[in-house]
């Protein structure tokens, strides 16, 4: 019997397991996943848990509530991936054989890629939010803080979730404005980018509600160091910004396993065809979620759209027919913009975040590029979504993976 092998059992390899178990032939291939780890994070919910919004609990379930009974689960590390063999080594020893690869090993923050970063600071005055731990270490110190300044520093691109930090300081606005010490706070974003998001019209909207909730921005900031004796982060080109209490979001790199592969790139994320989803140097591997260097965003929606288009060619393949260019880097996301109020973006490879109606071009109901309540309230639904539809790998009503022009503004 055949095997295909999937590497990562979070957001894209679960969403891939899922629609595998549908689709394959059982008599002539079997499906297995390789996960080091027990439990799966809903991550999007960790940008709420140091606002009190979410508690650790309503972020964690166990992977295998989502893993088919179809596939095998091997909770071990992986140690190597051989593709000129086409097998992989565990730590335990074991060797797994594979007629299909599929990687969905994620990306995770490496602090220790700047300097300065890990020392007395880390965890004390200096935390990040894109893991549980940070989070919740975050929320405690955030109960007691009664102001000064405080600082969102993002150290390099690409990131996980590009908009969460945005989301982020203003959550921070109007959590300090219910404890009734805005005046207290003086927030600073600090981003590396030449403005507040990586699309145009986009950044230059919430540029202008950073400006309207009185947050500072500093763009173009290349990290040289944080000096945490004196509170302070460096940049290459000498400016230095002061911070009281800081949260980072340190680079963001793929998983170990694909440096001690050699198949990535300096960030060890993995040469991936950018409409088909293969790997640019082994036909039967293929690649999706945050392990791709896609220039797409690393989102768990995108993962969505991205399996439904490896689905198909994961088919083809095997029946050795042509692979389809399907993916179109379509992205869209919820941008929590505080005061129970969001954003809502759709967005792919070519054409940016417009204004319109989502998901149904006439009746939405909800409205693209423009802060509303029913966009909060479509973020807070989003995480029953992901429990139960996106994980399984099942299709969302009005959403498709290919991205709709139907209903957007589009320039002339």
């Amino acid at each position: 019997m055949k095997r295909i092998l999937i590497l990562g059992a979070g957001t894209a390899g679960t969403m891939m397991a899922n629609h595998l178990a549908r689709k394959i032939d059982h008599k002539q291939w079997s499906i297995t996943i390789i996960d080091q780890h027990k439990s799966h994070y809903y991550q999007p919910g960790f940008l709420f848990i140091p606002f009190g919004m979410y508690a650790e609990k309503d972020v964690i379930r166990n992977k295998t509530d989502f893993i088919p009974k179809k596939v095998e689960y091997i909770q071990e590390v992986v140690e190597l991936i051989e593709p000129g063999s086409n097998r992989v080594k565990l730590q335990n020893g074991q060797t797994i054989e594979y007629h299909i690869l599929i990687i969905a090993t994620g990306s995770r923050i490496v602090p220790d890629e700047v300097e300065g970063l890990l020392d007395a600071g880390w965890r004390k005055n200096i935390f990040d939010f894109y893991t549980v731990e940070g989070s919740v270490a975050l929320a405690e110190k955030l109960k007691n803080w009664d102001g000064g300044k405080f600082v969102l520093h993002i150290a390099e691109m690409p990131i996980k979730c590009p908009v969460a930090p945005l989301e982020f300081v203003f959550l921070a606005d109007w959590y300090f404005t219910q404890k009734g010490i805005r005046d207290k706070v003086d927030i600073t974003y600090v981003t590396p980018l030449s403005g507040a998001f990586t699309k145009p019209k986009a950044s230059e909207v919430l540029g202008h509600l950073l400006a309207d909730k009185k947050i500072n921005i500093v763009t173009d900031f290349e990290i040289e160091r944080v000096a945490g004796g004196s509170n302070q982060i460096l940049a290459f080109d000498k400016r230095k910004i002061d911070y009281d209490l800081m949260t980072t979001i340190p680079t963001n790199m793929g998983d170990s396993v694909i440096e001690r592969s050699e198949m990535g790139d300096d960030l060890n994320f993995v040469p991936t065809q950018k409409h088909n989803l293969q790997s640019k140097f082994h036909e039967n591997i293929f690649i999706l979620g945050d392990a791709t260097d896609l220039p797409s965003s690393k989102a768990g929606a995108v993962a969505h759209f991205q399996a439904e288009t490896l689905i198909k060619n994961i088919m083809n393949f095997i029946h050795n027919k042509p692979l389809i260019d399907g993916f179109d880097g379509h992205a869209n996301c919820f941008i929590e913009s505080g005061f129970g109020k969001a954003f809502l973006i759709d967005f792919n490879y070519d054409i940016e975040p417009v204004e319109g109606r989502f998901p149904f071009p006439v009746i939405g109901p909800m409205s693209l590029l423009k802060e509303t309540r029913l966009n909060h309230w479509g973020k807070i639904a989003f995480k029953w979504i992901y429990w139960n539809i996106l994980l399984r790998g099942l299709p969302m009503p009005g959403i498709t993976a290919h991205m709709t022009k139907a209903g957007k503004k589009l320039p002339k």
